[in-house]
């Protein structure tokens, strides 16, 4: 079993290398992450060398404010518009701003320099959604879709930590404004490697007009939910404290160990240097209780950046920046994997959204957490203060930070069933997780009736054991067992049962309610497409 999952592993990593077009979106993103780091650090360190902490807050503020209100609507967009048209065009609405930002710091104008960099961070927030919703579509496999993701993941992480070593060199040869220069030339490179690739938005048509209504949508669930507040709020801690970390990062290399501008670059090299040791070991959290270890993850980035707080020196500075750093990616990724796990499938994209409206918030609050604490107690007080939030925020959740995942048990037989039907084989992972934690077994005797020809369609049954025949007026149809499914005919044509199905043996199938069923397939143009093929085809034998 172990060799099993370990060779299909190794398949679906060596399969990305023929798909061109997966391939050209990686490597952008790639030159995304590099650029939407790299600016970030550039600027509050323009901002810095201009008017200290309180200015380079205010900037960041400035350019994480518009993002934070943009960020959810982007998330709906790129459920119903074409993909490639928002990534690309967002990625050249980051060239623009980046070009504008490098112009503007030459021509010694800092009020425009602020301005363009203010555009270039708000389209950044098109930049993940659109991805997102792209990825799925290029995918050949369910395995392959998994092996992409993961590798998107690694090269935020690689990109994050070289974007750091990047902003050093770049400003230490030419300054400030080459970073943009740069950057900008590097975004038209991504925008170039996805502007010709096409796919078709996933959402169904009639989703078209709910974008605002999915928002508030998201919010209510938010509310409604403790478990789902409480992973939100971790998240939005998690991005308080890097937020604040953009600004300390300037704060320790210029002021604490003394050091030329270009070090606020290789701090921050440091910290991303320490989530790329992290994402090589994050698979091994995949099919595992993830609230201690999202626990864990929280406590060791708090407590490393504690220690920070008492002056190590410079290496001691550097390593624990790096642990703080793999405590971020760990506690990242075990949250969100654990938030796919817990949201209804068809409110996923939405609540996404929200939560990338909440990151924007919270990167927003950290920059102006941290002039607030240096002007109360200087950079010591900053640094403690921002370790405090994430164990703040566990402290408020109570005992329920500790029961984080109770309830939740992951549907490893159910998604493995999933993955067996063609059905459902082009959903992405996330979908298909969602849509295994809400089948509920039925377990027939042989000869029990499960579809009965006439009656109303009310659900949609996957066969995990057994054999079930089906008949017509009468004459039989055919027999179906493990990896086949029955009763889409009724619920994608809005019609009466067009046949019976009895159970041939003792029999278990997992039953899969209408509405969601109808999300899941009409919500994902190949997965819609693929069954309307085998409705058709079944049809067809019927008649």
């Amino acid at each position: 079993m172990g060799g099993d999952r370990s060779g299909r592993r190794r398949h679906a990593f060596s399969s990305l290398a023929g798909n061109t077009a997966l391939l050209r979106v990686l490597a952008a993103y790639l030159l995304f992450i590099l650029t939407e780091y790299a600016v970030w650090i550039a600027m509050l360190v323009f901002a810095y060398n201009r008017g200290g902490t309180a200015v380079a807050g205010l900037v960041a503020v400035a350019q994480l404010a518009p993002a934070a209100v943009v960020a959810p609507v982007a998330a709906s967009l790129a459920d119903r518009q074409s993909p490639v048209v928002m990534l690309a065009g967002g990625y050249l609405a980051q060239v623009a701003g980046m070009a504008g930002t490098a112009a503007a710091i030459g021509a010694g104008a800092p009020l425009a320099a602020y301005a363009a960099a203010v555009f270039a961070s708000t389209a950044v927030t098109t930049t993940r959604p659109a991805q997102s919703a792209l990825i799925p579509s290029l995918a050949a496999t369910p395995d392959q879709l998994t092996a992409a993701n993961v590798v998107a993941g690694w090269l935020e992480a690689a990109g994050a930590a070289a974007a750091g070593l990047l902003v050093g060199v770049l400003i230490s040869l030419a300054g400030v404004g080459s970073v943009f220069a740069v950057c900008a030339g590097l975004g038209l490179v991504a925008a170039l490697l996805v502007a010709g690739l096409r796919a078709t938005p996933l959402a169904a048509e009639a989703e078209a007009d709910a974008s605002t209504a999915g928002v508030a949508e998201g919010l209510r669930l938010a509310v409604r939910q403790p478990r789902l507040r409480l992973m939100l709020a971790l998240l939005t801690a998690d991005a308080v404290v890097v937020g604040a970390l953009d600004l300390l990062v300037v704060i320790l290399a210029l002021t604490v160990l003394g050091r030329p501008p270009s070090w606020a670059g290789y701090l921050q090299f440091a910290f991303g240097a320490g989530a790329v040791l992290a994402a090589t070991v994050s698979a091994l959290l995949v099919g595992r209780r993830l609230g201690g270890p999202i626990l864990a993850a929280a406590l060791g980035m708090s407590g490393a950046l504690a220690v920070v707080a008492f002056g190590p020196g410079l290496a001691g500075t550097v390593i624990l920046l790096a642990v703080a750093g793999a405590g971020h990616l760990l506690l990242e990724v075990a949250t969100r994997t654990l938030l796919q796990r817990s949201v209804p499938p068809r409110l996923i994209g939405r609540i996404f959204g929200v939560l990338e409206g909440f990151t924007m918030a919270g990167l927003a609050v950290g920059a102006l957490l941290v002039p607030a604490l240096a002007h109360l107690g200087g950079s010591r007080l900053a640094v403690l203060g921002v370790a405090a939030v994430l164990p703040l925020a566990a402290v408020a959740g109570g005992r329920a930070v500790f029961r984080l995942d109770a309830g939740t048990a992951v549907p490893v037989v159910e998604i493995a069933l999933l993955r067996s039907l063609p059905l459902f084989a082009e959903l992405p992972a996330p979908a298909i997780e969602g849509l295994a934690a809400a089948l509920r077994p039925v377990r027939l005797e042989a000869g029990a009736v499960l579809i009965r020809q006439g009656d109303p369609g009310d659900a949609y049954f996957a066969i995990a054991a057994g054999e079930l025949d089906a008949e017509q007026d009468g004459h039989f149809l055919g027999r179906y067992g493990r990896g086949d499914g029955v009763g889409e005919i009724a619920l994608l044509r809005a019609v009466p049962r067009t046949a019976t199905v009895t159970a041939h043996t003792a029999a278990t199938v997992y039953q899969l309610d209408r509405d969601l069923f109808l999300t899941a397939v009409l919500g994902h143009a190949p997965t819609r497409r693929q069954a309307e093929g085998i409705a058709a085809a079944r049809l067809a034998t019927d008649g």
